[in-house]
């Protein structure tokens, strides 16, 4: 057992993990309350994300030179997203392994080079068949990351300021968006469609200057760290998935429950994601940089939504914030989704909130299932929910895909309204957690 005193027991404005004071008040209170140490660790994890991003969303936004390139139909095309999530759960899951056993900040750099060096590989694949496979290899690195991240930062965090300081780090997948939406209309106007696939994906390369900082100026929170390593059960699949017995609550009712929530909003998330580009395109026929131009209110609408989310799920709790999108986001799909045809200016409002609503249930993610698993297995049953909820989630681009010939790929976003159902009747089955706080 460890002797580490527990952090209830440092002063209301120490910062955990380090033992160091650190001022709580203001609109940046939370960032003042993880001390130095902290702050280094939000710094890599931010970065780490926003990369994260940025790689993810140079397939969506190129996927329409993709299909000309190959000659790929449109469920070959989702098939992209779909191999890319499903792999991303083997490889989630496997770094929240990682993570409890060798520490936070070793499976963060791990991740980080994975998904830069296979995003990388994907600009050199002479076919369909190898873009795949390079992509399926990317997702593992893209699988871990957020939930290493996430945790890292979680343990260094109070349990005043989780939720907003959590908010911040998923804010920073709107920045990685937004940069690659830069770099897409930048390269696609100034490249021929052949060769501009490929130079997006070779910037994916940007992520190996994170890793030389992080190694040198990251670590992991000290508390919690010392306390995962007296533990015998660190990174054990076998302790998320025994059920309670003998009077002693087990994991297996939150796994399964986390599991579902997950599903559902990341369904919801990846069919808009994957889509609304070549929506944009296709069905509403603007250019490159009009595509680019109604994107920037979407991307915005996100960033704002992280931040926005990350304070309410601190004032609301967790369970209630999710509830709140999860409605609103429905809502949002439905609406976007049947705009009149020539109504583009209305499609452009709309995307404001769009973003906001679908980006804001996102905030609660980081600090929730961090404090629903504890310290020995907080990797593993995040990396493991998280991921396992990316990959059914993949199901829903997918369907878009093959529904799209006959529906219209307008028509067939709606299945992202189906799981934001499933994500509001999975918290039924999960407790609140705010307040909670973490060894």
């Amino acid at each position: 057992m460890s002797t580490t005193p527990p952090p209830q027991a440092l002063p209301s404005d120490a910062s955990p993990g380090t033992g160091e004071r650190g001022s709580e008040g203001g609109p940046l209170g939370w960032l003042h309350a993880l001390g130095p140490q902290g702050r280094r660790a939000f710094a890599g994890a931010f970065g780490g994300y926003a990369l994260d991003s940025y790689d993810y969303f140079t397939l969506p936004l190129t996927m329409v030179a993709l299909a000309a390139y190959f000659g790929l139909d449109s469920g070959q095309t989702g098939l992209f997203t779909t191999v890319t999530l499903v792999v991303s759960a083997i490889g989630g899951a496997v770094a929240g392994v990682v993570a409890d056993r060798v520490g936070r900040v070793r499976a963060l750099m791990i991740t980080v080079i994975m998904y830069a060096v296979f995003t990388v590989a994907c600009g050199f694949a002479p076919n369909y068949e190898t873009l795949l496979v390079f992509r399926a290899l990317q997702g593992l690195g893209f699988g871990g990351e957020w939930a290493v991240g996430a945790i890292l930062v979680a343990e260094y965090a109070s349990a005043k300021h989780r939720g907003r300081t959590l908010g911040a780090i998923q804010s920073s997948w709107a920045v990685g968006w937004a940069l690659a939406a830069i770099v897409y209309t930048l390269v696609f106007s100034f490249v021929g469609e052949d060769l501009a696939w490929r130079v997006m994906f070779w910037t994916g390369a940007l992520p190996a200057l994170l890793v030389v900082w992080m190694r040198r100026r990251v670590q992991d929170a000290p508390e919690a760290s010392a306390a995962r390593e007296d533990s015998a059960q660190r990174g054990s699949f076998a302790a998320i998935f025994r059920p309670g017995r003998d009077g002693a609550p087990g994991l297996l009712r939150t796994t399964v429950f986390a599991g579902l929530l997950s599903t559902g909003v990341q369904g919801g998330y990846y069919t808009l994601a994957t889509w609304v580009p070549t929506y944009l395109k296709t069905e509403r026929g603007l250019s490159v940089v009009g595509t680019g131009g109604y994107l920037t209110l979407l991307i915005s609408g996100a960033f704002i939504g992280y931040l926005t989310g990350g304070y309410l799920t601190d004032v609301l709790g967790r369970r209630r914030n999710i509830w709140l999108f999860a409605l609103l986001s429905a809502i949002c799909i439905l609406a976007y989704a049947n705009i009149p045809s020539g109504a583009n200016g209305l499609l452009l409002v709309l995307g404001f909130p769009l973003g906001f609503c679908m980006s804001a249930i996102f905030s609660g993610f980081g600090s929730y299932l961090s404090e629903l698993y504890p310290t020995e297995v907080r990797g593993t049953g995040q990396g493991f929910t998280y991921n396992t909820g990316r990959a059914v989630g993949a199901v829903f681009p997918t369907l878009v895909g093959f529904l799209a010939d006959s529906w219209g790929v307008g028509g067939a976003l709606v299945f992202g309204a189906i799981g934001y159902g499933l994500a509001a009747l999975a918290l039924l089955g999960l407790p609140e957690t705010r307040g909670k706080e973490l060894a």
